[in-house]
């Protein structure tokens, strides 16, 4: 649990006395370490709960793993299933046990009935299509953390991607504060109590925000409101926000200069290998040390004496606190990584005291950083190393026309070809042989010969991605009147995303009005399952007729218009939400696809832990789906985004990143396949920079972060600027993140099936 620290073996007796087996009493006494600055850390270790029976305090000295697919205690090196409704991402000890899940949380107080403590928190419904019948599943929203109280176990608090939670009974009831921020991204939580402005101690939450730091609120005062802390924190040259922080420590010490006990709060982050003590008095960060790596992560914090101890990326460090120096291959790694191996999927495990290699029990979590080789797909043989180009479809025509890409993808050692199957007005580029389908299909007049584009292709090998747009479909649009299109909630009307306002003249040049210029997107609705069937069934008969993998793009609802607030879903059934429907279309998928299935993204989204305005949660759709394919491309960020000295390293610099991070947020469930931009636009950086290393610089960059292939864009079908790709060729030119002295790829290497 969080806030547990010693620094010697914490000595532990319990004596046990059993009256008409009824009850038994363990005394744990506490004992004071030293640490750093003469403070001298509390164990925070609570009492276990009485029990009367031998055999409970048996099943108490194995070793818990939370997995994937449930909950697993290690006894005599055998893994017994405790529980298994859901996957378990963090345990924490009090005078009970309590579990953290994809199913909200849970306690038990013998580990073999559990309660689910979730009164009071949100839920969202997933909508199923069983035997042409909808139902309905309600599911704890998903939390990012849980956090105790070091004092007081039942003061608990967790966190949506967009709302905190406190409980003061144990989880039996929550209540909300509200958040910290006006857009989703929570990471994690810690909850204390701190000295407000009068020195007087009051119970503090704080929260972490992917893109706004460390926020914190008193529950217990009037009108109590979110503050920021942002400074003190490392940053992206070129960004001003702090990055991601990916946990909160807080542990109790006694301060002899101050003779009393306090309360401080530890700070690592998710993307740059920095610790922190948050600073109270000024309510800054202080950098305590920042590791060599330009690219790593610190995870699962926790104290132990003198030492903060952590999960990374292939094992464990530790970072000594008087020496400011860290380990990163520290004794334990080799016994803790094997205790872990126990099971597959390990997410989470707690190792009692008697089998801590420090003499007190810890909890960790995120242990998929343990093995960040392995990809959590079925399909991970069959997706991986893909490097792709796309396809225009109306240049696709088998024969020559085909054969010129065919040629463009050997001369730069790519073999896999991506290709639009439903396009961005809803027109099927071939023609199709599903009566279902063809009820609502048009295909364009530039429809290729299927079988024939098919048959090419594999005769050069090819792995074949059908590209079908989604929600975006002007066919399906207008398709019965307006059936599945989004509604104007004012006029009734399909809706359509009005980009400005033009003034209307008469022949005179006076204003005498003014009429709307509409986008060129036509949306159908996310909600509704006629929709979802359409586009299932056009993937089913592409994987039927050749095609590898399916590719989703404009998974996502509209983004775009004045007239945004005017939207109306009317296929929305009571109780869903953006990411509910989105969650529930690829659920549908998946049952009925066998096939690899990837979806496009928005680069931010693969960025950071946000897509509060399109639905596209990345943490919540890796579920369902096995590639992730995030849209990078750096002439769609801020000219000014890193580009720092060298600036022509910029797009290196956006994949290196993105891509990790983009990994990291999803942990490793699928595989990311970045888009690299291999087209020009008019702006400041592309005019000074864009040209054919510019276009390489990423292929470099997606290597050396996560190395699990690519796709070039070029919605022209203009590929005169790729190279070949250059396999493991030393990086050419100068660039810090790209030194052969640092880890690469920065997350993954070899890829394991992972059945």
């Amino acid at each position: 649990m969080k806030g547990k620290i010693s620094d010697k073996s914490f000595m532990k007796y319990s004596q046990i006395k059993i009256v008409a087996l009824l009850f038994f009493i363990l005394v744990i006494p506490f004992f004071f370490s030293n640490a750093e600055k003469g403070n001298i850390p509390i164990d925070q270790q609570i009492l276990e709960p009485i029990k009367n029976s031998q055999e409970f305090l048996q099943r108490q000295e194995g070793t818990l793993l939370g997995t994937k697919t449930g909950l697993y205690q290690i006894q005599n090196n055998k893994p017994t299933l405790l529980w298994e409704n859901g996957e378990v991402l963090k345990i924490i000890r009090t005078d009970e046990w309590i579990f953290l899940t994809s199913n909200g949380i849970f306690a038990s107080s013998d580990l073999v009935t559990f309660e689910d403590r979730n009164q009071g928190l949100p839920f969202y419904k997933i909508k199923k299509i069983v035997n042409n019948q909808k139902q309905f599943v309600e599911q704890v929203d998903a939390l990012k953390d849980l956090a105790i109280h070091p004092e007081n176990p039942k003061i608990m608090v967790t966190t949506t991607k967009d709302e905190t939670f406190l409980t003061y009974d144990g989880g039996k009831s929550w209540k909300s504060l509200g958040f910290s921020a006006k857009t989703n991204g929570a990471k994690a939580v810690a909850v204390c109590n701190m000295p407000n402005s009068k020195g007087i101690d009051i119970l503090t939450v704080f929260s972490v925000h992917s893109i706004y730091g460390i926020s914190y609120i008193h529950p217990e005062i009037a009108s109590p409101k979110w503050i920021d802390i942002t400074g003190g924190f490392e940053n992206q040259p070129s960004i001003s926000y702090p990055d991601e922080i990916s946990d909160l420590l807080t542990i109790r010490t006694f301060d002899e200069s101050q003779n009393k006990i306090i309360t401080e709060l530890y700070v690592a982050q998710t993307y740059m290998p920095c610790i922190y003590r948050l600073n109270w008095s000024s309510k800054r960060g202080e950098l305590l040390g920042k590791d060599t790596e330009p690219l790593s992560t610190i995870e699962s914090i926790f104290t132990s004496g003198n030492k903060i101890v952590y999960v990374k990326p292939s094992g464990f460090g530790s970072f000594d606190l008087p020496t400011k120096t860290f380990d990163n291959n520290p004794d334990f790694t080799k016994e803790w990584k094997s205790i872990a191996s126990r099971v597959e999927n390990t997410q989470c495990m707690y190792i009692p005291e008697n089998a801590s290699s420090f003499g007190q029990a810890v909890s960790l979590n995120e242990l998929w950083l343990l093995n960040p080789d392995k990809i959590y797909s079925s399909y991970i043989d069959k997706i991986d190393g893909k490097k792709a180009l796309y396809i225009p479809a109306g240049q696709a025509t088998p024969g020559e026309d085909l054969q010129e890409f065919l040629d463009i993808m050997k001369e730069n050692k790519l073999n896999t070809a991506v290709i639009d199957m439903k396009d961005d007005y809803g027109l099927l580029r071939y023609v199709s042989n599903d009566d279902f389908v063809n009820q609502k299909a048009v295909s364009s007049m530039y429809a290729i010969d299927l079988d024939a584009f098919v048959k090419q292709c594999k005769q050069d090998d090819i792995y074949l991605v059908a590209r079908i747009v989604v929600f975006k479909d002007r066919n399906l649009w207008r398709y019965g009147g307006g059936k599945y299109a989004i509604k104007d909630a004012y006029s009734g009307k399909s809706w359509q995303g009005i980009r400005r306002y033009n003034d209307v003249l008469d022949e005179n040049g006076n204003v005498i009005g003014e009429e709307a210029e509409y986008y060129d997107e036509h949306w159908v609705d996310p909600y509704c399952e006629d929709v979802w069937a359409y586009n299932v069934a056009i993937a089913k008969e592409l994987i039927s007729r050749g095609f590898d993998e399916i590719q989703f793009d404009y998974i996502r609802f509209p983004t775009d218009g004045l007239n945004l607030s005017n939207v109306k879903y009317t296929w929305r059934d009571s109780g869903m939400e953006k990411e509910g429907a989105l969650m529930s279309f690829l659920a549908y998928a998946r049952e009925n696809i066998d096939a690899p299935i990837g979806i496009d993204i928005y680069g931010a989204n693969g960025w950071y832990r946000s897509g509060s305005r399109t639905g596209q949660d990345v943490e919540m759709l890796a579920n369902y789906v096995d590639v992730i394919c995030p849209m990078f491309y750096p002439n769609h960020f801020e000219n000014n985004f890193l580009a720092y000295p060298p600036e022509v390293e910029r797009p290196y610099r956006i994949y290196f990143y993105g891509c990790y991070r983009n990994s990291v947020i999803a942990r490793n469930k699928v595989l990311i396949r970045p888009w690299l931009q291999a087209f020009y636009l008019a702006v400041s950086y592309d005019k000074k920079y864009y040209n054919e290393d510019y276009v390489l610089r990423q292929v470099y960059g997606t290597r050396d972060s996560i190395d699990n292939g690519y796709m070039y864009w070029n919605n022209s079908g203009r590929y005169a600027d790729i190279s070949p790709d250059p396999g493991e060729t030393p990086y050419p030119w100068s660039n810090v993140e790209a030194s052969t002295k640092y880890r690469k790829p920065a997350l993954q290497g070899p890829k394991t099936t992972q059945e």
